[in-house]
Formats: structure tokens, C-alpha cells, sequence
């Protein structure tokens, strides 16, 4: 980690909460040289699919021999993770560098009497100073909650905007219908960029169109182009898709499901633009390459027994990381594990904030497995395990065990490993951060006992 006192610095902003709107952050960048002018961007927008539609753009353009940015929202298990040059995390010395140039501009704004940007504004100045020092050649931009009024709308002319889907999230901002935070989401929409969309719905595919057009872009929906999937399984899947005069064949990725498929269906048609206006040297070996590469942590990630699964080796469970942390992304975890894994025995492990649809949630996480932990994210916004526990009684489930603390819920599901295929943990990515981060450190494992339940 970087040097605490930047990244709690940074946090302290926090308390402005995440308000929409320009104006901080066009001062802010206006003190800093506007270090966002001038750079190629691709604006990602969407309640799900986004980052994964991110990270197929910034390992394909990788492979071709671009250098990429990239800046996604909210990080799993460090804060670096949010601002990506070529794949890797800006160090802790830039984050420190960078970061203390926006916090100090920030705090010249409060001290002449304006009002103080969010932290989400002073992470996206922080990123754009180190992408005006790294001299991308590409900067693909993840949008927050929002889009008219989010921080990185701050930019102009992007290569090409992407809608990955519209689902309810963060209605108490957005809006209360599908086509109210489509609306919204469409407010990235620039004069003339073209746009991809990827939405079903037919309402808010619809609102985004009619933006498209007042906008004078080039629309490109792609969500009724059929996605061939020849093999599919937990590890790997190989897609199909046929644009008007490109077909890609049997493209391996690495990240499962037919959601994962239709986010690379998004992330090849901005590659047909970019190809198409001569943006981009195109290699379709290396793209390919490239595309199977690219992962999203915390997203159906396999962290033990992905090798034992492949090889079809499976004496030991399989332990999943799923951040569905919303109704949109629980039906869609639901569907996957009903696919590759009718039969097994699944364990859940899971946490959700409160301010979510949790009723909704965990009626989707009920059709995958009755067998359910509850424990809670490390947030101020989680839910209590008891009071979660409360709503599975209510379905009539009695839960397998409630442990508060996450690492304790992770020892817990460890001495239950035995009797299950499974380990699923999902929820809240607060959550998954910290499953994954003991994971990795190897901290869960043969140092204490299973805790007492509550």
C-alpha cells in the first residue's frame, strides 16, 4: 500500500459525499494544467458488465502493442488498483506524488472559498496526472454510478462510448425507472463519439438512441448480435460473434458466463470502430491473445481449485469470488452456477451493504444453494450478519452459520469444506476485497480454528 496518509487524505473528502456535477472537478483540473486534455479515451458506462468490458479493452489493446490506461471504480483489494497503466497498478510513490498534487489543489479551491471537491473527483485529477506523465496512447475510463454528472464526464470527444447494460442501483440518485438512469447513464454521450450499446431493455436502449441521435453519433446496438458459445465451462469459454463485416470465431476468454460473453460482444464492436477509423494497427492473433487474458478480479473468479477443475480433477472444492452486489448481478451469478455446477453441493458465503435490494438479492442467491453464511462487508453500510441471518428464517432457511467477521465466515466455510464442491462468496465487493486479500496472504489457513458461530 502507498503511504497511509495520502490515501486517508484522499478518504477525507469522503464526507462530501458523491455528488454529481462538473464544476469542482473543471476547477480542480483547470489548477492542474488540465492534464486530461489531449488523451484518447473510451468511455465504459453501464450498472453491470463495465469493468469486465474494461479490462477486455485494456488487455486486447496491450497485446497490440498499445499503451493503455486505465481507471476503474471501486478497487477489490488495494486502493492503487483503481488507477492502471499497462496492466499494472500505479506505485505507491506516484500515488503519493500525484495524489498530494490534487489534494493540494483541492485545498487551495476550500481555501478561496469554493466548494471542495468529492474524493471521487480527486482520485480521477490524481489519475489524470499520472496519465499526462505515463503518455498512454489509449485511456479507457470506467464510469461511477452515474454518467451526466460523473467525474469522468469531464472529458471531450472520446474514440467511443459503451452502455453495457441498465439495471436498478443507486436509485436514490439515479432515478426510480430503468429509463430515468439510462438518462442518466447517456449524459457521456459526446457530440459526434459513436456509441455501442449492449442494453436489452427495450426502454432504456431506446433513451440512449435517442440521445445518440441528438448527439449526431454513429449507433451501434449490438444486443440483439447473437453470441455462439462452443465451449463453456467455470475456467474458460469460447465465443462467436458476427458484426456486419467481421466474424470472430471460437474467441477463448477467461472469464465465464453468458453475461462475460456478452461484455466481449461490447468490447470487439469498439474495436471495429477504432479498426474502422484507422485507430489501431490490427493483429487478430494478438487481440485474441490478449482476450484471454483478460480477468476481473472478483468477478466468478476461481482463487483454489482452478487447475484441479480443468484438469478434471475434482477431489477438492472449488472456492468462487462473485461481487454480485446488486439484483442484476445476482441473477446472473445464479444462472452461471446453475449452469456449471447442477448437482454439486454449494456452499454461500455471503455480505450485503443495506442500502441495497437485499430481499431481492438473496432470492436469487436461494436458488443456488440454501447452504448460506452470513457474515458482513467491511463497510459502515453493511448489514448486520444477524439481521441478514433474519431474512433467510423468514424464507424459510436456517443458515448455515453467522459470524460477523469475514475472515472468521472464511474459516468457518474451510472446516465445512468437506461435505461441498463449492465454496461460493458473494455479495458486496467489500466483502470480496477481503476474502480475496486473505486468500492471497494465505491467512486463513491452518492458523486458528473454525469460530463460533453467533
Amino acid at each position: 500500500m502507498a503511504d497511509k496518509s495520502i490515501i486517508d487524505r484522499i478518504h477525507e473528502f469522503d464526507r462530501f459525499g458523491s455528488v454529481l456535477g462538473l464544476e469542482r472537478l473543471e476547477e480542480l483540473l483547470r489548477r492542474l494544467g488540465d492534464p486530461q486534455k489531449g488523451m484518447k479515451f473510451v468511455h465504459v458506462a453501464g450498472t453491470n458488465g463495465k469493468g469486465s468490458v474494461c479490462k477486455f479493452l485494456d488487455s486486447g489493446l496491450n497485446a497490440l502493442g498499445y499503451r493503455t490506461g486505465l481507471y476503474i471504480s471501486p478497487f477489490i483489494e488495494v486502493f492503487n488498483e483503481r488507477i492502471q497503466f499497462c496492466g499494472g497498478n500505479i506505485s505507491d510513490d506516484e500515488l503519493d506524488r500525484y495524489g498530494w498534487q490534487a489534494v493540494r489543489a483541492a485545498e487551495e479551491m476550500v481555501a478561496d472559498g469554493l466548494v471542495s471537491p468529492t474524493e471521487f473527483e480527486v482520485v480521477m485529477a490524481s489519475a489524470f496526472l499520472f496519465f499526462r506523465a505515463k503518455d498512454p496512447d489509449f485511456v479507457i475510463l470506467e464510469c461511477g454510478m452515474g454518467g451526466e454528472g460523473d467525474a469522468t464526464n469531464i472529458i471531450r470527444s472520446p474514440l467511443a462510448c459503451v452502455f453495457t447494460s441498465v439495471s436498478y442501483d443507486h436509485m436514490e440518485v439515479l432515478g426510480d425507472t430503468l429509463e430515468k438512469i439510462a438518462a442518466t447513464k447517456a449524459g457521456i454521450i459526446k457530440d459526434g463519439a459513436p456509441v455501442v450499446s449492449n442494453v436489452r431493455d427495450r426502454g432504456p436502449a431506446e433513451v440512449i438512441r435517442a440521445k445518440a441521435l441528438e448527439k449526431g453519433s454513429a449507433f451501434y446496438d449490438v444486443s440483439e448480435i447473437p453470441c455462439g458459445i462452443r465451449t463453456d465451462g467455470p475456467v474458460s469459454q469460447t465465443v462467436s460473434v458476427a458484426f456486419e463485416d467481421k466474424e470472430y470465431r471460437d474467441v477463448e476468454i477467461s472469464m465465464a458466463g453468458d453475461h462475460q460473453a456478452e461484455n466481449l460482444k461490447a468490447a470487439l464492436a469498439v474495436f471495429e470502430i477504432l479498426r474502422h477509423g484507422g485507430q489501431i494497427e490490427f493483429d487478430e492473433e494478438k487481440l485474441r491473445e490478449g482476450l484471454k487474458t483478460a480477468v476481473q478480479p472478483g468477478r466468478f473468479e476461481i482463487v483454489r481449485g482452478r487447475k484441479e477443475w480443468a484438469e478434471q480433477k475434482i477431489y477438492a472444492p472449488m472456492y468462487i469470488l462473485d461481487g454480485a452486489h446488486n439484483e442484476a448481478g445476482a441473477e446472473a451469478l445464479s444462472v452461471a452456477m446453475k449452469r456449471y455446477f447442477a448437482g454439486r453441493r454449494i456452499l454461500l458465503v455471503t455480505g450485503i451493504l443495506a442500502d441495497k435490494e437485499v430481499e431481492k438479492i438473496l432470492d436469487h442467491f436461494l436458488r443456488i444453494t440454501e447452504n448460506v453464511i452470513c457474515t458482513e462487508p467491511v463497510s459502515p453500510r453493511r448489514m448486520a450478519a444477524e439481521e441478514l441471518a433474519g431474512l433467510l428464517r423468514k424464507r424459510g432457511t436456517e443458515p448455515a452459520g453467522t459470524v460477523k467477521e469475514p475472515s472468521g465466515a472464511l474459516r468457518l466455510a474451510e472446516s465445512m469444506e468437506k461435505d461441498y464442491d463449492v465454496i461460493l462468496f458473494a455479495g458486496s465487493l467489500y466483502l470480496i476485497g477481503e476474502v480475496r486479500r486473505l486468500i492471497r496472504n494465505g491467512a486463513d489457513k491452518g492458523t486458528q480454528t473454525a469460530p463460533a458461530v453467533l
